[in-house]
């Protein structure tokens, strides 16, 4: 029987269970981080933990592997099949804060930082920190035994889980908070629980056995199953509880997870120590170790090197003039700020002992700070998107007692001369001995790929030597799974085989991954990396975009956009035609339909890739000259077809709703559905027309680009609109205003440049950029846009401009919403206010960078200010929300959720189309903030 005969018959799998058997959901899933790929015959999506026991047993039957997938941040291979691949990702999301927020409860599909984000309200977080926290999940903590910079192994997963719901292979679910979990197991599975009996005795009657698990897990360790389960408790339940812990989806689906979390201490101070060498760095550690510093960060020259060429690298990085240096990134924190002043004057005397090459700073500063750890957490990623194009990049994770590191630095520094190795890094948590170093490989050519085989072979023999483990912190994987007899010696090797044994023994959990008796399948399934496009060569597929992408939970992601142009690249080159028409012809929908092209995932990108680039690029291609031709004619009479848009809008809301969408709907038929978009009920009337022109003075204070939304899209019923709401703003603050000539015809160009069609886009910019030079006379006077994402949309347009060599970088473009906080809202008064708002801020203010200047005005009139935790681009993205509507159903459905659990008297944004998104998820009227503003400013009568 075929893998998709066994788990694709419903009345085994039942209707909770999704199945993609699509070469491209599956071609998609096959990548995570790792440098392993293994394309899945199958992708499932449980909701429950009893569809998955149901997965379970159709797969044991047919006795075919099963493999989880949830973050895809996994570097070691763990993530990847060629069987059964289960996505835990897009549907076991839920969180449950628990006891003012000192347990969290949450299922595998979360991310670290959605957690933490709703623990801060409480003060808390989670133990564990890995730097991948934006994209990394609770799935994948728990099945790597996750910890970090700064928890080391006292607050890891390991510590810190207090109980769990799982499933074996048998189909056995267990939640081990039940007073009855063990008694249960014992009834259940009886062979499994008297097999760990056997084993707890084993391993405690064995001296040899205890000294060995006593010394690898007094450091960080995740190297095999962890054995000090049978060291530090007694009961079955509690010992396969904690061996399930870091087992790697190979013993048991861990299904929900109880968290004890730790106290987020509120007052840190920062600074970068700089040495001569890596020699000095790490001598230095003793006596920095003795300060109590809750971090020490290891940095080698060539990292620095590599942060310097970031576009966001903070000064105390890029002022560095670096040859052989190394540094260290510290951190102090404390529960009160006489506390942490206390801990810093006495770590002065130690730094002043150092042989630094420059007096430190320690800064408490919160940018400053942020800054210097975005530097640190985004170091693999920025080395492996500086790789040669056609490389693979590898990183890999090692850890030796603190002693032992200044050799173990020194000895790797030589290898990689000696093996070839050009702008390796080596980078770390040097307080706890874990350091990371890169390595750029071709693994399609065998010379390399022996070079390859030799490295390693010298890795593990010098990391042996000096006492380490060969993992530390990122799991054991396929890279390291043949070296685990040679850590951990035959005895407790063959310890870990009977653990597997006893709960899977079928061998369907992922096989290939931890335990491997085969000495060369690390070298088994790697994965090459053609090279095909610029906004693609970069890429690392380390997943950091996924969290931010609206597409995430119905299409494709960024990086599964950026994945499937490879593989459409490698189906190119060995001449399968089939399987590359058929990848073409799903991609127009999923990769290049239902993208929203807001550049969110450049924002988390920490190479810089905006994917959405990519898609307007291959809609540009996609367009042909009779469309060209039409688009650009339409450029030309903007404001008329703008002024017609408002019309029909307002036309279609008097008709009863039945009717604008019946005809909607027949166009979408005859015409297609990215062509004509669709009308429904939630949408508002048409806008008025946009301010007439007013000439420039010497006395103007704003020119004010009210954006051509306003115009095809009213505002909420009862309001004055954004555009009215501003000016009447500026004229209580005695501000004066100029609208260009011209206004009516004008766009921001999004429209045309979204879609692709370039040749409108360079005729809009044409007229648009030099009337706003002559309004703002030469770019002394500010233009102000009412809508964020147009606003962003002339920022864009100035850049390209200049790229193209016009003389357009006097022009200074500022969103409403940041004029109105720093030139108006001082200048007026605040008459009536709003017990409690939601603000839905947008991909847009995120990427200008005002989202603190809109929650400044928000708190200015409202006493209770939340932002959904659960916020996320609504994916309207000028029409795409009328094209797609679907898109914009699933972008909003958590923050939708999220707000209509709440009770709030305004509901405010900072784009018309991102107010009717919002408004259309939630059922609730979303306003522009000014518009909201403006009421609470009203002469009081």
């Amino acid at each position: 029987m075929s893998v998709r005969a066994a788990v694709l018959d419903p009345s085994i799998l039942g209707p909770g269970v999704g199945v993609r058997e699509r070469s491209i959901d599956r071609f998609a899933m096959a990548h995570d981080a790792s440098h392993y790929l293994l394309v899945p015959d199958v992708v499932l999506t449980p909701e429950t933990a009893e569809d998955v026991a149901r997965i379970f047993r159709a797969s044991s039957e047919g006795n075919h592997p099963v493999t989880f997938r949830s973050g895809g941040t996994s570097l070691s291979g763990q993530g990847v099949t060629g069987n059964v691949l289960v996505d835990t990702r897009s549907r076991f999301q839920r969180i449950t804060v628990e006891q003012a927020g000192r347990r969290l409860r949450v299922q595998p599909g979360a991310t670290v930082r959605q957690c933490n984000a709703h623990l801060l309200r409480h003060g808390r977080k989670l133990g564990p920190d890995p730097a991948s926290e934006i994209a990394c999940t609770i799935g994948g903590v728990v099945a790597n035994n996750s910890s970090g910079m700064a928890c080391g192994i006292e607050q890891n997963t390991y510590r810190t889980l207090e109980s769990m719901v799982f499933v074996l292979p048998s189909g056995t679910i267990i939640d081990t908070a039940d007073v009855g979990a063990d008694a249960a197991l014992e009834r259940l599975e009886p062979a499994l629980y008297s097999g760990l009996q056997r084993l707890h005795e084993r391993v405690n009657s064995n001296p040899a056995s205890l000294s060995e698990i006593k010394r690898l897990y007094s450091m960080k360790n995740t190297m095999g199953y962890g054995l000090n389960s049978f060291t530090d408790f007694e009961r079955p339940i509690d010992i396969l509880t904690h061996l399930i812990i870091g087992s790697e989806g190979t013993l048991a689906f861990v299904a929900e997870a109880t968290f004890r979390t730790v106290e987020v201490l509120p007052h840190a101070a920062t600074g970068l120590l700089v040495f001569e060498s890596l020699r000095d760095a790490t001598r230095a550690l003793p006596a920095l170790l003795a300060t109590g510093l809750a971090t020490i960060e290891l940095m080698d020259a060539q990292s620095l090197r590599v942060a310097q060429r970031a576009h966001d690298c903070p000064q105390e990085v890029a002022e560095l003039s670096i040859t052989t240096h190394a540094a260290l990134l510290i951190e102090f924190q404390a529960h009160r700020v006489d506390e942490l002043e206390h801990k810093a004057t006495d770590a002065a005397q130690v730094f002043a002992a150092l042989p630094l090459t420059r007096a430190p700073v320690l800064s408490t500063d919160a940018g400053v700070r942020s800054a210097l750890w975005h530097t640190r957490k985004g170091l693999y990623t920025a080395v492996a998107g500086a790789r040669p194009s056609g490389t693979t990049a590898l990183l890999e994770d090692i850890v030796v007692p603190v002693t032992e590191l200044l050799p173990v630095c020194e000895a790797l520094a030589r290898m990689f001369d000696e093996h070839g190795y050009e702008n390796s890094v080596i980078f770390g948590h040097a307080k706890d001995g874990n350091i990371h170093f890169m390595l750029n490989e071709c693994f399609d050519d065998p010379i390399q790929l022996a070079r390859y085989e030799r490295f390693t072979a010298e890795l593990v023999e010098l990391v042996l030597s000096h006492g380490g483990s060969l993992k530390a912190e990122h799991g054991t994987g396929r890279i390291m799974a043949p070296f685990v007899r040679r850590q951990y010696g035959g005895e407790l090797y063959e310890v870990m085989w009977a653990v597997k044994s006893l709960c899977d023994p079928a061998g369907i959990l992922n096989p290939g991954v931890l335990l491997s008796d085969d000495p060369r399948s690390y070298l088994a399934d790697l994965k090459l990396v053609p090279t095909v496009e610029k906004e693609v060569d970069r890429c690392v597929e380390c997943g950091y975009c996924e969290p931010a992408c609206p597409s995430k939970n119905l299409t494709l992601t960024p990086r599964q956009r950026i994945v499937l142009r490879r593989e459409m690249k490698v189906a190119e080159d060995a001449g399968d035609s089939a399987l590359l028409a058929e990848l073409r012809d799903d991609y127009e929908y999923d990769g290049i339909e239902t993208c929203a092209v807001d550049g969110m995932c450049k924002v988390a990108c920490p190479v810089d890739i905006n994917t959405g680039d990519l898609v307007r690029r291959l809609r540009q291609e996609s367009r042909n000259a009779v469309e060209q031709k039409a688009w650009r004619a339409l450029s030309s009479t903007w404001g008329a077809f703008s002024r017609v848009g408002g019309l029909a809008m307002e036309v279609a809301h008097a008709l009863p709703a039945a009717f604008p969408v019946a005809a909607t709907t027949v166009g979408r038929a005859l015409l297609g559905h990215e062509t004509v978009p669709l009308y429904d009920d939630g949408l508002p009337g048409g806008g008025s027309r946009r301010p007439r022109p007013v000439p420039t003075t010497a006395t103007t204070d704003v020119v004010f680009f009210s954006a051509c939304i306003t115009t095809l899209f009213g505002p909420a019923e009862g309001s004055l609109g954004v555009s009215r709401a501003f000016l009447e703003l500026c004229e209580r603050a005695d501000l004066t205003w100029a609208v260009p000539d011209g206004i009516s015809s004008m766009c921001c160009g999004t429209p045309w440049k979204s879609k692709g069609f370039s040749a409108g886009y360079e005729h809009m910019s044409s007229v648009v950029l030099p009337a706003l030079l002559t309004a703002s006379d030469g770019g002394r006077i500010p233009i102000v846009c009412d809508a964020a994402s147009c606003t962003e949309g002339l920022l864009t347009m100035q850049q390209l401009a200049i790229r193209a060599g016009g003389d357009f970088a006097a022009l200074r473009f500022v969103d409403a919403v940041e004029f109105v906080y720093e030139r108006v809202l001082p200048g007026i008064r605040i008459t009536s206010t709003v017990p409690r708002m939601t603000v839905h801020t947008t991909c847009s203010t995120s990427q200008l960078g005002i989202n603190d200047a809109m929650l400044a005005i928000a708190n200015a009139v409202a006493y209770d200010v939340r932002v959904p935790i659960d916020w996320g681009c609504c994916a309207f993205a000028g029409d795409r929300g009328l094209l797609h509507p679907e898109l914009t159903a699933s972008a909003t459905r958590a923050e939708a959720a999220e707000v209509m659990a709440g009770e709030f008297n305004a509901y405010v944004s900072a784009n018309r189309t991102c107010e009717i998104g919002m408004s259309r998820a939630t059922g609730h009227e979303y306003r522009h903030l000014l518009e909201v503003l403006e009421e609470a400013t009203r002469p009081s009568t």
